[in-house]
């Protein structure tokens, strides 16, 4: 196998500041080198590919998308077309899941779905901070202005879709509404999981979103007030753009894909770019997937975010993960090896 490899400070990635004095290593490698890749289903990456190739614009990429269209050999377009890379920034790797909350809803209210999912109202729009939490839901100051989106029938699921900021609403008929983050209270946020662990109710090792949840089931007088220590309220909107039994949308303004679509940093992996990923732990996974979101906390060229679905068996895989492993970028040839130094040229 022929393996390039060179140490660069900066060189070919979008790094400034305080990341440009970490020392980043960049490592061509061939696809023998990638453990599993054959046995992968390189169709089903190809077509999450294609669903964001429109948006690449560098001319080697457009030249790969049109490629895409039509290439009859899912595996082999992607060993002619491009090579595997490592970045590596000397940070320890880590991959963790996402997903999107589904809750059970309904354009109106009912006995039981009692619980307004709320759209922004001008006055807070119009101010930097608004009314705290407990004010917005003990006051009237919601009360008969048209600003519900929808019912819900679990307070403690709609706290958590507001700390997720997107999902999916599931209607009595069997249809779906999605939403979107439309803006918030303006109030900092705060943690109730670390409140709970102030009050030496848990540990913070014990904490999850799950032992949250069935605390605040289990005392729903307490529940509800511990709810109201986060004075943050966020406000949502009815996201129309795209069809709400398909995935939520990414940073590329399409659909996510379920297994196949990772959020990261893109000052290292180009959004759009397959990447192949090799994660271990208890249940290791090998898969090439795409590109296609970010998020706050993903940074560094070795940290990954999967995208598990919608709904709580998708929410309960993606909370268990915290792994390690290796992630490796697929860029055009001539982008790959334009990494190199020319003395290895």
């Amino acid at each position: 196998m022929t393996r390039w490899f060179r140490t660069v400070l900066c060189a070919g990635l979008m790094m400034t500041g305080a990341e440009a004095m970490s020392e980043t290593t960049v490592t061509v490698l061939d696809f023998d080198d990638l453990s599993g890749w054959s046995e992968d289903n390189h169709a089903e990456a190809l077509e999450t590919f294609r669903n964001t190739c429109s948006i690449l614009k560098a001319p080697d990429w457009r030249a790969i998308c049109r490629a895409a269209e039509d290439f009859s050999d899912p595996k082999q377009f992607f060993e002619l077309l491009f090579r595997p890379v490592l970045i590596e920034d000397g940070a320890r790797p880590l991959f963790t899941g996402y997903f999107e909350p589904e809750l059970d809803g309904s354009l109106a209210p009912t006995p039981r779905y009692k619980y307004p999912v709320y759209r922004m109202p001008r006055e807070a729009r119009a101010s930097s901070v608004w009314l705290s939490r407990r004010e917005i839901e003990t006051s009237a100051a919601m009360v008969g202005r048209g600003l519900e989106i929808a019912w819900v029938d679990d307070p403690v699921e709609l706290f958590f879709l507001q700390i997720q900021g997107s999902g999916r609403i599931h209607l009595p008929d069997g249809g779906y509404i999605r939403v979107g983050y439309g803006g918030s209270n303006g109030h900092p946020y705060r943690s109730i999981g670390v409140e709970l662990v102030r009050r030496g109710v848990y540990t913070a090792h014990q904490v999850s979103a799950q032992v949250i949840k069935n605390w605040v089931r289990r005392n729903p007088v307490d529940g509800a007030e511990l709810l109201r220590h986060n004075d943050s309220y966020v406000f949502f909107r009815r996201v129309t753009k795209v069809p709400a039994e398909q995935g939520p949308i990414g940073a590329m303004n399409r659909s996510v894909t379920a297994m196949r679509s990772v959020a990261v940093d893109p000052k290292f992996t180009p959004l759009g770019a397959p990447v192949w990923l090799e994660k271990k732990g208890k249940s290791p996974l090998k898969r090439l997937m795409i590109a296609q979101d970010t998020g706050s906390a993903i940074k560094g060229a070795q940290r990954a975010d999967i995208f598990f679905g919608t709904g709580d068996k998708a929410g309960r895989a993606a909370g268990h993960l915290k792994d390690d492993g290796r992630m490796i970028v697929l860029l055009p040839i001539q982008r790959a090896y334009a990494m190199l130094p020319e003395a290895v040229l």
